[in-house]
Parts: C-alpha cells; sequence; structure tokens
C-alpha cells in the first residue's frame, strides 16, 4: 500500500520539485495551497487549500485526507515564508508573521497529525528548515532565528513521539532556485537609514544566491530518501558544499573569527 505525505506549500518551489518526485514514485500525495485552485492544472496531486496561520484550515485539510485514506504516514512541514532587513528596522508585525508561518504553523500541522499517526504507531513528519537556522545571518537575522526555533523544537519533539513509532527529522536546504525572492517580505531600503548601503548591497546578494541556487530536484530525492530510510538522522543539510561547510566552521572557528568571515562574505567590511 502506498505511504500518503502531506506537503504543505505544495504547489511551487520545494514543495511542488518533492511532490512531483513522490508522486512519480507512486506515493499518495497531497499538497496544500492558500489558493490551490490557481494551480490544479499544474500538479498531478491533489492540493489542497491550507493556510498554515489558520487552525481551522488545518484541521479540516487534514481531516480531509485521513478520511479519503485512512492514514497519513508523511508530514513535511515545508509553507515558509523569506523575510530580510536589518532587524532595528523591520516592522514588529512582519517578524511576528514570520514566526506564525515558519514556526507556529508548523507545530500546528504537528499538534494536528499526530493523533493519527499515534494510531497507527508509525509515521515520519519532516521539518524543512534552512542551513540559515545555524547561523544570525545579517539583514536575514529573523529568517534565521524562525528556523533555528523549527531546528531545536524538533530535537525536543522527536525524543517525545518516539515512543509512538513516530519518526521526526529536520532537513536544512541551501539556496535553491525557487520563486521564494519574490514572495519574501523586504523591509524597506529607506533612504535615510544608517543601514542603507550595506543592506542594499547585502539584499542584491541574497537575490543572487536564490537565482543561481541548485535545483529543487536535489531536496525531492533527498527527502524520497529520507521517507525510506528505516532510522533517519535527526539533521540533513541539502546544498552546495560551501553551504555545508559554512555549518562545520561555525562549530570548529571562534566566534569573532567566523563572525568576520560572513562579514567579509557579505562586504560589510
Amino acid at each position: 500500500m502506498s505511504k500518503v505525505v502531506l506537503i504543505t506549500g505544495g504547489s511551487s518551489g520545494i514543495g511542488k520539485a518533492v511532490g512531483l518526485y513522490l508522486h512519480d514514485k507512486a506515493y499518495t500525495v497531497y499538497g496544500t495551497s492558500r489558493s490551490p485552485l490557481k494551480y490544479k492544472d499544474e500538479v498531478p496531486f491533489s492540493l489542497l487549500k491550507l493556510d498554515v496561520t489558520d487552525p481551522k484550515s488545518i484541521e479540516l485539510a487534514v481531516s480531509e485526507i485521513i478520511r479519503k485514506e485512512g492514514q497519513l504516514d508523511v508530514l513535511v512541514n515545508n509553507a515558509g515564508v523569506g523575510i530580510t532587513g536589518p532587524v532595528e528596522e523591520t516592522p514588529t508585525e512582519e517578524i511576528r508573521n514570520a514566526f506564525e508561518t515558519n514556526f507556529y504553523g508548523p507545530l500546528s500541522l504537528i499538534k494536528e497529525v499526530l493523533p493519527q499517526m499515534r494510531k497507527q504507531k508509525s509515521g515520519h513528519i519532516i521539518n524543512i528548515t534552512s542551513i540559515a537556522g545555524y547561523m544570525g545571518l545579517p539583514y536575514r537575522g529573523i529568517y534565521s532565528a524562525t528556523k533555528a526555533a523549527l531546528e531545536i523544537t524538533t530535537e525536543a519533539y522527536r525524543m517525545e513521539t518516539q515512543q509512538f513509532g513516530i519518526e521526526m527529522t529536520n532537513v536544512a536546504p541551501g539556496d535553491f532556485a525557487t520563486n521564494i525572492a519574490a514572495g519574501r517580505y523586504h523591509a524597506p531600503v529607506l533612504e535615510d537609514s544608517p543601514y542603507k548601503k550595506a543592506y542594499g548591497n547585502t539584499l542584491e546578494m541574497m537575490n543572487e544566491h536564490v537565482d543561481a541556487g541548485n535545483d529543487p530536484t536535489q531536496m525531492a530525492k533527498a527527502i524520497h530518501t529520507i521517507i525510506e530510510t528505516k532510522s533517519p538522522k535527526i539533521h540533513y543539510k541539502v546544498g552546495a558544499f560551501i553551504q555545508k561547510f559554512s555549518i562545520v566552521l561555525k562549530r570548529v572557528l571562534p566566534d569573532k573569527m567566523y563572525e568576520r568571515m560572513l562579514m567579509n562574505h557579505y562586504k560589510l567590511k
């Protein structure tokens, strides 16, 4: 019997790539979108209406899958939002929105699927975080914080749920060629801002990195391998070697040396 997979944010980017790949591997795939009708002809799998910041829509989507399939084997918490800007100049409302989408949203999905997975005595929850969540990046501090929060919470959560036969895994991608930059919240580059030059240059560099990013099919293949792994690891990193290696450097270098390296990379000194 094929595994039933729920992928949030399944209409574009990494979520769409994962959905297409798993569908081709004969999984029963359900993606989600806030506007599923807009994308229904673009993917061969079912798209359900779901907003990760709306608990009622989460409840309805999960219950529909369980009603139709009688099981839910894998949740891929992929939906997320980008946010950039000097922390000082980023509106508090936008900071809260980023946490609602990138942190509280995945937690709400997990809470909704756990009762069914406990009933099955099996299940796998995969949280898509980010390599940016392993370090405080200049002008991406809030985004880094939302992903770091999900990484750490997953570590605790998986220890609590192992007794029920449920696996929980983090997958941290680097830069991939998706439309995340287009949907990202950018704090405006203010003319009178003391951060104007540095933020403007960094913003340009960040967009170039996304445009030149890897094919999201690489993430799809990694997710498929993880699902098929009998005893998956807690953390996976997927992306360019230098991005993954940056995490290793953070562990071994003195704090100020690593900070200097980042500032040189972003041309902040």
